[in-house]
Parts: structure tokens; sequence; C-alpha cells
């Protein structure tokens, strides 16, 4: 298997040779069993109920918070910070709504699976058409057209997309990376929007009317009291400042995990172990990053054991390491800070391709 460097967004190239026996499986190929043996026998794959009985807890005390602080303001530009609070309050919730897509938070998989529905609703996504999404994700991260989350969208996240780019969208792809987080303001109204395309769409959606009138019922519940107690121009204040917290902290929990790291072309053979760990990268920083980002800063270990719950992450992390380092897979951890820098670096690069070629006879030279 050829080696590939993480320093800078590469890649990789198809490996030729197949394995038809177990015992063909080189030791890289072995060591996902190993990691996966020593996890179970270390207890790390059990259930965290009273875990996320209490996260449940606090979260519900946070929305009881913000309902009251929204009544005894009243009238007033405070009120904006209880919009700030609310778009905290509801990426909070996608964490949880995330969790138990992953079968993590109950026993059973239809018990996650509508505890999931549930909570997607109350953000306003529609659990069918994310999961679908997320699942295709998880099977081949950053791999060149079966991974949906490097497909463009607004974003380019490839040189090819970046170089199709035409008219204000060419524009924004060449300084995509410095527009990042700016647009990320935008994203809370974009996954509502996907949600509704993909809840009016023709083909089949498993639980369509369900998701259909609980998001309903949801838009119903938030935006009656906003409009009727505020004046019309705070409230889309409020409904704006909402959704841009939103829009920013989901997009900054999401984006450094992998964004930035190896892209894998389509036809490129990889194991299970080598693929999830070199495409993902993990967020130093703790407890704290861990509540933070809802466990998503354990990227490299949620994406070997999706099923597992988020207080297992951090030991689980000492073994995958470990064994990485044995293994001699390289294994990414960076800051919080420093991993939005390579993301913004990453899309830099990759918006270069939008520009236009300096045009002049040297240059077409080294075109031909």
């Amino acid at each position: 298997m050829s080696s590939i460097s993480l320093a800078q967004p590469s890649t990789l190239g198809p490996v030729r040779q197949t394995y038809a026996r177990k015992e063909d499986f080189p030791p890289i190929a072995r060591a996902y069993s190993q990691v996966s043996n020593t996890v179970r026998e270390t207890g790390l794959l059990r259930r965290a109920p009273w875990f996320y009985a209490l996260v449940g807890l606090a979260i519900a005390v946070g929305f009881g918070g913000a309902a009251t602080g929204f009544i005894l303001l009243g009238d007033s530009w405070f009120q904006l910070l209880i919009a700030g609070t609310l778009g905290i309050l509801f990426t909070q919730v996608a964490f949880l709504a995330h969790e138990a897509a992953h079968r993590q938070i109950l026993a059973t998989g239809p018990g996650n699976d509508r505890l999931a529905r549930v909570l997607a609703a109350f953000v306003g996504m529609s659990y069918s058409w994310w999961d679908s999404k997320h699942s295709r994700h998880h099977a081949n991260p950053n791999r060149v057209g079966k991974d949906p989350d490097i497909e463009i969208d607004t974003i380019s996240f490839l040189d090819d997309d970046a170089a199709k780019a035409r008219g204000p969208l060419r524009m924004i792809t060449r300084v995509q990376g410095w527009l990042f987080f700016p647009l990320l303001t935008l994203e809370g109204l974009n996954l509502h929007r996907h949600s509704v395309q993909h809840l009016a769409s023709r083909g089949p959606v498993k639980g369509r009317w369900a998701e259909i009138s609980m998001i309903t019922a949801r838009f119903a519940l938030l935006l009656t009291p906003i409009f009727l107690m505020l004046p019309l121009g705070m409230a889309f204040a409020f409904l704006g400042v909402m959704l841009a917290v939103f829009g920013v902290y989901m997009g900054a929990s999401f984006a450094p995990n992998h964004k930035g790291m190896p892209v894998i072309a389509p036809d490129a053979k990889l194991d299970f172990f080598s693929k999830q760990v070199r495409t993902s990268r993990n967020i130093r920083g703790g407890w704290w990053a861990t509540w933070l980002m809802g466990g998503l800063n354990y990227q490299v270990e949620h994406h070997l054991f999706p099923s597992m719950a988020r207080p297992h992450l951090a030991k689980t992390r000492e073994i995958v390491r470990e064994f990485c380092a044995s293994n001699d897979v390289p294994y990414t951890e960076t800051s919080i800070g420093r991993s939005y820098l390579i993301v913004i670096e990453y899309l830099n690069r990759v918006g270069l391709a939008a520009r236009d070629p300096f045009d002049c006879p040297m240059s077409a030279e080294y075109r031909r």
C-alpha cells in the first residue's frame, strides 16, 4: 500500500491488491479487529443512559430558561441574547439527534430511530434526508463521487468542482476560504431548505407525513410567540440571530472533522481502518471540547465505532492512538483554532481552480 502525507490534502491512488481470505489480510487490515476486541473487552461499547438523561435534562432546563427570559424581557433588543441562546440549544439537540441516529443512546435500533426522528424535527430538519446523507458519508468519507459531504453546495471542496463554477458562484469560490464562516450564518436556512425539498420530493420518503407534521408543529410553536410578542422588525432580527448562531455552531462543529484531510480517489481500495483514520481529524481539548462539539472532537474514534456513546470516546482514543503508532498509520489531532486555519487554507487552495489563468504567451506555452 502506497503511503501518503497528511500535511496537505491528497488523492489516494488505487491499490490493486485484493484480499480473498482473512489470513491474506496485511497487519494494518487486521488492526481494526484487534482494536475492536480490545474496545469490546474494556466495556467501551456499552450504553450510557444516565449520561444522556443528564444531557437531555440540562438542555431542557436551558430551553425553559430561554422561554422564561423571552417572556420577562418582552419588547427589548436584549431578546437577541435569547435568540443566540436558542441557536446554541438547538445545536445541542442536533448533536443528540446525531447520536441517536448512530444507535448511541437507547438499547434498540427502532427506539433510537424514533428518538432521532423526533429530535431532528425539533431542530427543523428531516431525519430521513439527513440519515441517508450521513450514512453515505460514514461509508466513504472523503471519497470522490460517494461522500455527499464533499459535493458542491455553494462551497467547492474539489478542484474540478471549483473549476466549473460560473457567474456569482465563481466569484465566491475564488475566496471561499475567507467566506466560509460568514456563509455558515446561512447554513441553518440551508438545512431547512434541503429538508423541505426532500420531504416535498416525489420519491419514496420513509416517515414523510410524520416528519412533515412534526416539523410544521415545530415552526408553528416557535414562530407564533415570536411574531405575536415582538415588533415585526425585532421578530425578524430574532430569527436571523437564532438561525445564524445555529448555522455557525453546526458548521464549526462538523467542518474540522474531514475538510483538509486526504481525498480518496473513486477507484481506490483501502481497508476500513486506514480509510477511516486517514480521512478524519480529532480536536484536542478534553471534556470541554467534547461538550462543545457533542463528541465530534473524537472524529477518528467516532468513525471507527459509530455506535459508541459519547462518554467512552476519550478512553477509546488512547487505544486507537496506540494501535496507529504501532502500525505506522498517521493519526491526526490538532487544536480547534488550528483546525479552522487548515480548513480555510484548504478551501482557498481549492478556490484557486476558479481563477482565470494568467493569459500570456509564457503561460499558454506551459498549458500545452
